[in-house]
């Protein structure tokens, strides 16, 4: 199966062209023809059955016909992270944590970032990409980099923890998670959060959260936590 995205389709939709670079890649690159299925979600959950019925590179039309939806976890996992010195090191976390299950992404800026900005653009490729070769339906929602104070501030979710490498007692991943639970799990830049950030957290309900006791790099460390989750939420 070969699972392909576009966002512009719902549940009401009869027909549908693609792009023309996705035109391309469906009829010269696939090989496809009038009369083939495609599989289509719009990543929210929703798996389109679709019959081609114009085979024209700049404009591929299909007619949409089954219509599936998938029902949401019970439980949403956030990341909050910080962006790594090196762009491909993010865009492997972002692919991969896509892979494994998470719900929701925020890039933040802490006081040792080493790096400020970001290509959202790119980053929502590198998310649709993982989505479609994972065969899921929903896309995690990607947002706008933001300061780490204003996260804290304003992020409500009840289950909050901040993995650092400052000595303190720490909840442990696999034993101190309950599963079914809606949660968020920030991650700091490659020097670490500063204490007063940690101290920050720590006064808005953040746990202190122990990734063992190896030091990992940031987007190992984010792995490492999202793999976790969807361990303890395995059925």
């Amino acid at each position: 199966m070969q699972l392909f995205y576009s966002p512009n389709i719902h549940k009401d939709t009869d027909t549908f062209s693609f792009s023309s670079e996705e035109s391309r890649h469906i009829l010269k690159v696939l090989r496809k023809k009038e009369g083939d299925l495609l599989q289509i979600t719009n990543g929210k959950g929703f798996l389109f059955e679709a019959e081609i019925i114009v085979a024209n590179p700049r404009a591929c039309q299909v007619a949409i016909g089954r219509t599936s939806q998938s029902t949401p976890k019970a439980y949403t996992t956030h990341l909050a992270v910080a962006p790594t010195k090196l762009n491909d090191r993010y865009a492997f976390f972002l692919e991969k944590a896509t892979e494994i299950g998470v719900d929701e992404i925020t890039p933040v800026i802490c006081e040792r970032s080493e790096r400020k900005t970001l290509k959202l653009e790119r980053m929502e490729r590198i998310l649709q990409a993982a989505m479609k070769q994972s065969l899921q339906t929903f896309l995690p929602k990607l947002n706008a980099p933001v300061p780490f104070t204003d996260f804290v501030e304003r992020e409500r979710t009840t289950l909050k923890f901040i993995a650092h490498c400052a000595n303190d007692t720490k909840k442990q991943l696999i034993q101190d998670i309950p599963p079914k639970k809606d949660i968020v799990v920030l991650i700091g830049p490659e020097g670490d959060f500063s204490p007063r950030e940690i101290h920050k957290a720590g006064s808005k309900g953040y746990l202190p959260l122990s990734l063992g006791t190896n030091r990992l790099r940031t987007e190992t460390a984010a792995l490492m936590a999202c793999s976790a989750i969807a361990l303890i939420n395995m059925e």
